[in-house]
């Protein structure tokens, strides 16, 4: 069985920065893409962004510059350090990776229960 666990969400007031945490444990033979996606109230679930194990990174245009995806493949470990906050990056964040549980199966997508981040004017 795998569980992602998201941590580090909070209160921050406008221009603040929080790190989220997404740890992945359980049955895992690999770990391929882990990312974020965040939904606000009445609103679409939406892509913040996500690496590869390789490294590579992809990150939505609305928090490019801000916002840094990483990850330490040997703790099966995301992160995501957001900077200059604004209210309208109020959401729950959600982690999601994509796992194989051993050697032969498929990859699936598993979700973590979200965060909730909430940023005051």
């Amino acid at each position: 069985q795998v569980q992602l666990v998201e941590s580090g969400g909070g209160l921050v007031q406008t221009g603040g920065s929080l790190r989220l945490s997404c740890a992945a444990s359980g049955s895992i033979f690999g770990i391929t893409f882990m990312g974020w996606y965040r939904q606000a109230p009445g609103k679409q679930r939406e892509f913040v962004a996500t690496i590869a194990s390789g490294g590579s990174t992809n990150v939505a245009d609305s928090v490019k510059g801000r916002f840094t995806i990483s990850r330490d493949n040997a703790k099966n470990t995301a992160y995501l350090q957001m900077n200059s906050l604004k209210p309208e990056d109020t959401a729950v964040y959600y982690c999601n990776a994509n796992i194989r549980i051993r050697l032969g199966s498929g990859w699936d997508a598993y979700w973590g229960q979200g965060t909730q981040v909430t940023v005051s004017s």
